[in-house]
């Protein structure tokens, strides 16, 4: 056992898919130092996001709970000051978490003065963390772009600093390859650490793979776009209205910075799909060099690893870009624990797992208490080897695709109020039950055939499971309400909580 406190190497990372590290794009693309780590730890096969995009998704990964619990939706949607997160409890616990990178967490506008900056950006830091390295992909990255400055480039402001140099989408970046986001962060993030005394906490989170998709070189022709494998097709492009209103508003030209009259064609998607494979490998390089620092310090035997992503990215499947959808690829992604005195390692976890998991996770293995507030469960014991009792059968995602302010293609196509505007999406095995709040028909779907394009709620020979999962999307509703007080009660004799 260690002598002191454990490490804590938290990584994130934007948008990646599960399949690009175990699943059917795996090897169209090298992750060599995600997958050796994966070898030396346990990974969680069937895990999922519970709420796409950035920000809702990473305000679920560290509360650990559910949208419909901590509100913060979209991005842009506040999340309550006082709701409990990993950073604000392990700080109560005596540590200073670090965050290398961003939260996309929108401030609660009821304790700030109107003129706040903070107000002005949906890119804000979660309450608990200390900000070592400031970055941002819209908003203020001024840590970066100095530094690119500092090496003699004109920085253009966003989104033109991610313009590719070149006449085509896959010419290379602005910036050289030692010089691109994913490098510095990764300085900044050893520079940092490499002072620190034993006990550390750092939150690293890569934008990357995250659009405007533009590689340096030589990353940008690392892959060969017309080997890329093609995007899955409907047999009917509009077979969902939801699904119909996606497609429209969807195209490969949001991808990229400066092309927007590119087409929507096989040739597109395979060159978008290279540079994003491209950007993939970039991360999975510098991972690699914090790992092999943390080996040559010799404290990769007392530092919990985690990895995992925010969301996924459709690429260009069923006509999709981007996470604004109901299908796996948007909410499927990687998830990697490696604990240096668990007894499992190299095992493949097929039980289903949500990201709400992840900091009940890391508060067990660090010994500190899980809030009532929080939704997910410890995945400790699979890293001991021990399934444990009663796991849930199911896995659940909502999605917000609405918008107060400006109504969105949704919205406007089906007559939708802001609140009506959502979805929750429901896993069991091999099939998927999707259920609108208003004005959409449900979607049944049996994906054991590799496709998620139909929709069998009319078949008669579905109808019994169609009650089934709505009846477990219910019961999972009812079970996970807010949970602040659930086990709390005032009595003559004060307040008493359960354990």
């Amino acid at each position: 056992m260690p002598q002191t406190k454990l490490n804590t190497l938290f990584i994130v990372i934007d948008q990646l898919r599960a399949d690009c590290v175990f699943g059917d794009l795996s090897a169209h693309l090298e992750l060599p130092n995600i997958r050796a780590l994966a070898k030396d730890a346990v990974s969680f096969e069937n895990h999922y996001s519970v709420t796409s995009p950035c920000g809702p998704s990473r305000v679920s990964l560290l509360t650990a709970q559910y949208a419909s619990n901590h509100g913060a939706k979209r991005n842009g949607t506040p999340l309550k000051r006082d709701t409990p997160n990993l950073a604000s409890v392990l700080r109560d616990q005596g540590y200073d978490p670090l965050l290398f990178g961003y939260t996309d967490t929108s401030q609660d506008p009821r304790f700030l003065p109107p003129d706040d900056p903070r107000l002005y950006s949906y890119e804000e830091l979660m309450p608990g963390f200390s900000e070592v390295v400031r970055m941002r992909m819209e908003g203020d990255s001024s840590a970066w772009e100095d530094h690119l400055r500092s090496h003699g480039y004109n920085v253009p402001p966003y989104p033109d600093m991610y313009r590719p140099s070149g006449e085509t989408p896959d010419s290379p970046a602005l910036y050289a390859a030692e010089h691109s986001d994913t490098a510095f962060l990764t300085d900044r993030t050893i520079e940092d650490l490499t002072q620190r005394d034993n006990g550390w906490f750092a939150l690293l989170t890569y934008i990357r793979p995250h659009p405007p998709f533009v590689a340096p070189a030589p990353y940008n022709t690392m892959y060969d776009a017309s080997a890329m494998p093609p995007a899955l097709q409907s047999d009917e492009p509009d077979w969902h209205p939801f699904h119909s209103t996606a497609r429209r508003k969807s195209s490969a030209a949001s991808t990229v910075v400066g092309f927007p009259d590119l087409k929507d064609s096989e040739e597109t998607t395979g060159l978008m799909r290279k540079l994003y494979f491209a950007l993939a490998t970039e991360v999975d390089h510098h991972i690699g060099r914090v790992i092999g620092w943390l080996k040559e310090t010799g404290q990769y035997e007392n530092t919990l690893i985690v990895l995992t992503a925010d969301h996924g990215e459709m690429l260009g499947d069923y006509g999709l870009w981007g996470k604004m959808t109901f299908h796996d690829a948007a909410f499927h992604v990687p998830l990697i624990i490696r604990h240096p005195f668990a007894k499992a390692r190299g095992t493949v976890i097929t039980a289903p797992t949500e990201s709400i998991d992840v900091t009940p996770t890391i508060l067990e293995c660090l010994e500190a208490e899980t809030p009532h507030s929080m939704d997910g469960r410890s995945l400790k014991a699979f890293l001991d080897g021990v399934n444990p009792k009663d796991w849930r059968r199911v896995s659940v995602s909502e999605l917000d695709f609405g918008n107060p302010i400006i109504p969105t293609a949704w919205q406007t196509d089906h007559g939708l109020s802001i609140d009506a505007a959502n979805l929750s999406v429901l896993r069991r095995d091999q099939m998927r039950f999707v259920q609108f709040a208003g004005g959409l028909e449900p979607i049944l779907m049996d994906v054991s055939g590799g496709k998620e394009d139909q929709n069998l709620t009319k078949n008669p020979a579905f109808v019994q499971t169609m009650l089934d999962l709505m009846q477990d999307m219910l019961c999972h509703r009812m079970v996970n309400t807010d949970g602040t007080f659930s086990r709390t009660l005032i009595t003559d004799d004060g307040v008493k909580v359960a354990s």
